[in-house]
């Protein structure tokens, strides 16, 4: 059997930038199983197999350990692959997601993605967090469905360097850690040891629990975002109601071809 793959760096505007994702379309859906190895063999942080079907598009993604219910880049990788080699002609692109409909439009500037916000709430830190921490004393810890961590300065958030061993002890599925920024609105780094991704690049999905806290700190609706990771990637960001809309530019990799 053979499928065709293409390897995208999303939120990016030339390679070797963001954060790169495999895209898999498929005619039909095949095993999970099948499809956790093809991710395993592909060893990105995510990969992302979608089915177009009439009208709508059903997306799914997994990490080289796990699926997952949401993913930002491998969203934005798949509809640059639908629109950039697959002669998708429609204004947006509907996903069916587990996290459920996921809307993507080609604008002037990029893809244009509207995400639910998933503002995250002041908790009191479990003890596995802080000890991953080190000797870096937050501002402040939240939580949505990543540990949100608020440090003092873009210079603390540069110099990080977590214990992997404790966080993958936490309930959640990662840790973001965020400051505001000098030259952007916000930065953040992004850890996902239990994904076996124990730091990511650019995180889409992140930026939806980031876009609300920081908009109600700062009192803005639109944000510019800046992952601080090695890659580096930016994001602009609006809060729309209950919506967060992620802007962010995608580019080729490579193209290819499975064998199995």
């Amino acid at each position: 059997m053979k499928l065709t793959i293409y390897q995208v760096d999303a939120f990016a505007s030339q390679v070797f930038q963001g954060n790169p994702a495999a895209v898999c379309p498929l005619n039909e859906w095949l095993d999970d199983d099948l499809l956790q190895k093809i991710a395993e063999e592909n060893n990105l942080s995510e990969t992302a197999f979608f089915v177009a079907r009439d009208k709508r598009v059903e997306l799914r993604w997994f990490t080289p350990a796990k699926e997952v219910d949401l993913c930002g880049h491998a969203t934005l990788a798949a509809a640059y692959v639908l629109y950039q080699h697959l002669d998708f002609l429609a204004p947006e692109v509907r996903f069916q997601t587990k996290s459920g409909e996921l809307i993507v439009a080609k604008v002037d500037d990029g893809y244009r993605m509207d995400f639910p916000a998933s503002p995250p709430e002041v908790i009191s830190p479990p003890h596995a967090l802080l000890t991953g921490l080190g000797k870096v004393k937050p501002q402040l810890v939240l939580a949505a469905f990543d540990y949100i961590v608020v440090v003092d300065s873009v210079k603390v958030l540069e110099n990080i360097s977590p214990d992997f061993s404790q966080w993958l002890m936490l309930d959640r599925r990662g840790v973001v850690v965020t400051a505001q920024g000098d030259d952007n609105d916000f930065v953040s780094r992004c850890f996902f040891p239990k994904l076996s991704v124990n730091e990511d690049p650019v995180t889409g999905s992140a930026h939806c629990q980031l876009a609300p806290f920081w908009g109600e700190k700062l009192q803005l609706t639109t944000l510019s975002a800046k992952q601080l990771s090695k890659r580096s990637g930016v994001i602009t960001c609006q809060l729309i109601d209950d919506r967060v809309i992620l802007i962010g530019q995608a580019i080729d990799y490579m193209s290819g071809e499975i064998s199995f």
